[in-house]
């Protein structure tokens, strides 16, 4: 697939590193949710955009909408617990993660949901992952971006004030505790110039 990216400053090197958790900040939301950021998890980050660009099975939905059928406005792919990611460095994330997380999610991530926003026109509605367990129970999703950066929102289910982190890079944030059944999250259109994105979700077994 050809994309254009405008490379990161910081962010040189074709080697894909991954750095140490230990740098994760917590903001706490409220109702038992919070998030966990960490700019520039992954060095390497444009050089992997590339290859997932390049190289996953992408693939376009229609969903229907009321009484219509739409495009979905972004590529998809998904990888189940038992299917091989498409590089080492994301097998290397979830792991970390897992064992990171290990104490306060008491499970490991197992699947890994990838979203290409193209350019600014791509995006995904206001949203909880609330397919399957997260409706119900705590849990966690975590998103690392490589790519331009896009924003992401968080506010309260229902309405209210929105945060906005922009993602990208390389970044990691972790939507936890109660996140996915009292918040809702979103990757808004834009009318600026934006880059393409690629998010990767890693998720538990269970939760959509």
């Amino acid at each position: 697939m050809s994309t254009h990216l405008q490379g990161s400053l910081f962010d040189q090197t074709d080697e894909l590193r991954l750095g140490p958790l230990d740098g994760l900040r917590r903001t706490v939301l409220g109702a038992g949710a919070w998030i966990d950021v960490l700019p520039g998890w992954l060095s390497g980050a444009d050089a992997l955009f590339e290859k997932l660009a390049a190289d996953v099975p992408w693939r376009a939905e229609r969903r229907k909408m009321y009484d219509n059928v739409v495009a979905v406005p972004r590529l998809l792919a998904f990888y189940s617990a038992h299917d091989p990611l498409p590089d080492p460095v994301l097998d290397e994330a979830r792991d970390a993660l897992s064992r990171h997380y290990a104490g306060e999610l008491g499970e490991p991530f197992t699947t890994a949901g990838l979203c290409f926003y193209r350019d600014g026109r791509d995006s995904v509605a206001w949203h909880g992952d609330r397919i399957g367990r997260g409706a119900r129970e705590d849990t966690m999703v975590a998103i690392l971006s490589v790519g331009a950066p896009r924003d992401l929102l968080l506010r309260p289910a229902g309405g209210g004030t929105a945060l906005r982190r922009p993602l990208g890079h390389g970044d990691l944030i972790v939507m936890g505790g109660s996140c996915q059944r009292t918040w809702e999250h979103c990757v808004p259109k834009t009318g600026r110039a934006a880059g393409p994105r690629i998010s990767i979700q890693f998720r538990p077994h269970g939760v959509h």
